[in-house]
C-alpha cells in the first residue's frame, strides 16, 4: 500500500512537470528594460512563430494548437511594442528586432529550430540569418512575407511609391483605430460579396492591433516599408518554405514572394490561388498541412 501511495505521488509530480513543460507563458528580457511576452507550448523540435503587423502572437491561434498536437514545441512571442510585450520608445529597426529574436533563441537554448515569419515577420527571419548567421535554425518559412523589398526605387520600379507609406503614416496619426478597421477588411479580403470571417472575429483582430503602441505601429511600418533585404537573401542557406496568396492586396505577391523564391536557393514556393494577405485564418487548414509537410520533410 505504501509503495502504491509513493508511486501515485511520483506519477502526479511527473504529470504536473509535464504540464509545466507543455503549457508555459513567460517574459524574456531581451534588452535593458525590454521584456517580451513569450508562449512556449509543447515538446519536440522547436518552431518560432513571428507575427505580422500590427498584430500579436494571438494571430497564430489556429496554428499553435495544430502544431503542438502534431508533436512540435511552439514558441510564439509578441514583438516589442505589440501585445503584452514592453513598449519602448525606440528599437523598431530590423537589427534590433532580430537581436530580440536572437535573445529568445539563446535564452531558451533552442537548436534545430524552424523560424516562421508572417508578413513583417519575414524581415526578422532574413535579418536573423544575415546578422546572426542563422544560429540554431535549420529551416525557415516566409508566409505572406514583405521580403525582399517593398519600396519603389530606380532599381525596384514595381515597388510601392514612398507617398503610399507617407499616406499610411498620416492615416495612423489621424485616427489609428479607424485605419486598423479599414486595413483589416483588406487584410482578409472582405468585401460586399466575400466575407471569409465573421464580424466578431474581424473585430477581435482589430482589438489585437489596437493594443499595440502607436509609436511601434508607426516605426515598424517604416521598417518594413523601407528596408531592402535583396542582398541578404543569399544568407538564407536552409530549406525555406515560401507561401503567398495571389490575391494579396496588402503585400503583392509579384513584388515579394515571387522574387524571394528567385533569390533563396533552397526553397519550396507555394501560391494560394485567390487567397488574401491574412491566409493564416482564411486558408488555415491548407496552411497547417503545408507547414506540417514541410516540417516533416
Amino acid at each position: 500500500m505504501e509503495n502504491n501511495v509513493i508511486n501515485s505521488t511520483l506519477s502526479e509530480k511527473n504529470f504536473e512537470s509535464n504540464l509545466k513543460q507543455v503549457h508555459t507563458d513567460k517574459y524574456i528580457e531581451t534588452a535593458q528594460n525590454v521584456r517580451l511576452y513569450v508562449k512556449d507550448y509543447g515538446q519536440g523540435k522547436p518552431i518560432i512563430l513571428i507575427h505580422g503587423w500590427p498584430l500579436s502572437n494571438e494571430m497564430w491561434e489556429y496554428q499553435i494548437e495544430f502544431l503542438v498536437q502534431n508533436g512540435f514545441r511552439v514558441i510564439a512571442y509578441d514583438r516589442r511594442g505589440f501585445g503584452k510585450s514592453s513598449q519602448p520608445w525606440d528599437g523598431y529597426d530590423y537589427d534590433t528586432l532580430s537581436d530580440d529574436l536572437q535573445e529568445i533563441i539563446e535564452q531558451l537554448e533552442l537548436t534545430d529550430a524552424t523560424l516562421v515569419g508572417f508578413s513583417m515577420g519575414g524581415g526578422e527571419v532574413v535579418r536573423y540569418f544575415s546578422r546572426h548567421g542563422g544560429k540554431g535554425v535549420t529551416k525557415a518559412a516566409l508566409i505572406s512575407s514583405i521580403i525582399p523589398f517593398l519600396l519603389k526605387t530606380n532599381d525596384n520600379p514595381d515597388g510601392h511609391p514612398r507617398e503610399k507609406s507617407e499616406n499610411t503614416a498620416n492615416a495612423i496619426k489621424e485616427d489609428r483605430i479607424a485605419f486598423i478597421d479599414n486595413f483589416g477588411k483588406t487584410f482578409f479580403g472582405v468585401n460586399i460579396i466575400n466575407k471569409p470571417l465573421s464580424t466578431p472575429l474581424l473585430e477581435y483582430y482589430r482589438n489585437l492591433c489596437s493594443v499595440a503602441s502607436p509609436r511601434a505601429t508607426l516605426k515598424c511600418a517604416e521598417s518594413f516599408s523601407f528596408t531592402d533585404f535583396r542582398d541578404e537573401l543569399n544568407f538564407v542557406k536552409v530549406p525555406t518554405l515560401i507561401i503567398h496568396g495571389d490575391d494579396d492586396k496588402i503585400v503583392p505577391i509579384d513584388l515579394t514572394s515571387k522574387k524571394a523564391a528567385e533569390g533563396i536557393r533552397d526553397n519550396t514556393y507555394i501560391v494560394y490561388e485567390g487567397a488574401p494577405h491574412g491566409l493564416f485564418y482564411t486558408e488555415r487548414e491548407k496552411l497547417n498541412n503545408d507547414l506540417l509537410n514541410f516540417l516533416n520533410s
